[in-house]
C-alpha cells in the first residue's frame, strides 16, 4: 500500500521500535516527510496515497486531492477539528486514533495517586525531610482506605474501563457517570450509573477519566465541588479543560477536600504559577500516560489495523471516528514542552 508518513509532532523513534518501522517500509511504499514545504510535498504524494499517517488538517480541499485513501491514522491520538469528518465517512475513509495506548499506563498513575490522596504518602515524604514527620496514628488522622470505599468514576472509555479493572482487589463500589453509554450497558459492565450531582456527592473518591467535548467543557466547577463530601478526593487524569482550575485551587486551599492533577491549561505550567504554592493539591507534570511502553504501542496498533484494511477487513486496534460523537470532541492537539523535551499523551 502506498503510504505517506507525516507523525509530527510525534517522533518515529517514540512510536515505532526500529524493528517494526522497517516493517512498515519493507511492506509498503512509504513516502516520509522529512521538512520540506508540507504544502507542495502533501499536492505531490496524496493522489497516490492509501494510508495517511498524519495529524495535519484534511480538510475538503486537501481530501479531494487523495481519491485513493482509505485511512487516516492520528498518532498524536486524538480527533482533532481539522478533518472533514463528513467527507470521510461519506468515502468510506477511516478516521483512526489509538489513544487506548494509554488507558493502562494513566489508569495505575490514577490508581497511584489516589492510594497517595488518601494515606498523605507524598505528605509525609515532603514531611520527613524537612524533619517534621508525625509517627504512627499522629500522621494518620486524616487517612482512609481505599478498599471498601466508595468510588466515582466520570468517563467509561478507555481511561475509565482500565480504572475499573485495577480497583477490582479493592472491592469499592463504583459509580459512573457517562452520558454517551445507556445505563443497561453500564450495569453489564459491574458499575452503578448515576447522574453527575449524585457522582460528585456520594463518593470519597472522584476521578475525572472523560475525554473532552462540548458538553463537559469546566464541569468541575464551584457548584461541583461544593457537591463533594469534606475530606473526599478529586482526581483530574484525563485533560484540564475538565475542570474550572481557578475554582479547583480554591477548593484545595479550602482544605475542605484533596485534589490531584496530572493536567494543566497551560503546559509546561510556568516556574512562578501560584499553583505551586496551593496546599492539599497532588501534583504530576503530565506524565501520567507518556511512557515508552505506551508510545511504542501506537506503532504496533498502526501496523496491525493497516494489515487489516490491506487485507480488505477493518480496522480494530485503534478508534474509529464516529459520525455521532467526532465533532463534540475537543481535545487540545500535543504540543512538546520545550524545556524538557518530554512528550504527552
Amino acid at each position: 500500500m502506498h503510504i505517506l508518513y507525516d507523525p509530527e509532532p510525534r517522533a518515529t523513534d517514540e512510536i515505532f521500535s526500529p524493528a517494526e518501522f522497517n516493517a512498515l517500509r519493507a511492506g509498503h511504499g512509504v513516502v516520509e516527510w522529512q521538512g520540506q514545504d508540507r504544502a507542495a510535498f502533501y499536492a505531490q504524494h496524496l493522489p497516490q496515497t492509501e494510508i495517511l499517517i498524519s495529524q495535519q488538517a484534511m480538510e475538503t480541499d486537501r481530501l479531494a486531492l487523495a481519491p485513493r485513501l482509505r485511512a487516516i491514522f492520528n498518532v498524536e491520538t486524538n480527533f482533532l477539528p481539522n478533518v472533514d469528518y463528513e467527507a470521510c465517512f461519506r468515502r468510506g475513509i477511516h478516521v483512526l486514533a489509538p489513544g487506548a495506548v494509554f488507558a493502562a499506563p494513566v489508569a495505575e498513575m490514577a490508581l497511584g495517586m489516589a492510594l497517595s490522596l488518601a494515606r498523605n504518602i507524598h505528605g509525609e515524604h515532603a514531611a520527613f525531610l524537612r524533619g517534621e514527620e508525625k509517627w504512627l496514628f499522629e500522621g494518620n488522622r486524616q487517612s482512609e482506605l481505599l478498599a471498601g470505599s466508595t468510588v466515582g468514576i466520570i468517563g467509561f472509555g478507555d481511561l475509565g474501563r482500565a480504572l475499573h479493572r485495577l480497583l477490582q482487589p479493592f472491592a469499592p463500589r463504583v459509580q459512573v457517570h457517562d452520558p454517551w453509554l445507556p445505563e443497561g450497558h453500564l450495569r453489564r459492565l459491574g458499575v452503578e450509573p448515576v447522574s453527575f450531582d449524585r457522582l460528585m456527592a456520594e463518593n470519597r473518591f472522584v476521578f475525572v477519566m472523560a475525554t473532552i467535548t462540548t458538553d463537559n467543557l469546566g464541569m468541575i466547577d464551584a457548584r461541583a465541588l461544593g457537591l463533594m463530601q469534606p475530606g473526599a478526593m478529586l482526581l483530574l487524569m484525563s485533560r484540564a479543560a475538565a475542570a474550572d482550575f481557578p475554582a479547583l485551587i480554591r477548593a484545595a486551599q479550602s482544605g475542605r477536600i484533596r485534589i490531584a492533577t496530572d493536567v494543566f491549561p497551560v503546559e509546561p505550567l510556568p516556574k512562578d504559577d501560584p499553583i505551586r504554592a496551593v496546599p492539599n493539591l497532588l501534583f504530576s507534570p503530565h506524565r501520567a500516560g507518556a511512557l515508552t511502553f505506551a508510545l511504542r504501542e501506537i506503532g504496533t496498533r498502526v501496523l496491525e489495523d493497516i494489515e487489516l484494511i490491506a487485507r480488505g477487513l477493518p480496522p480494530v486496534a485503534c478508534r474509529r471516528a464516529e459520525r455521532e460523537t467526532v465533532a463534540r470532541m475537543r481535545s487540545k492537539p500535543v504540543e512538546k514542552p520545550q524545556e524538557t523535551g518530554a512528550d504527552q499523551p
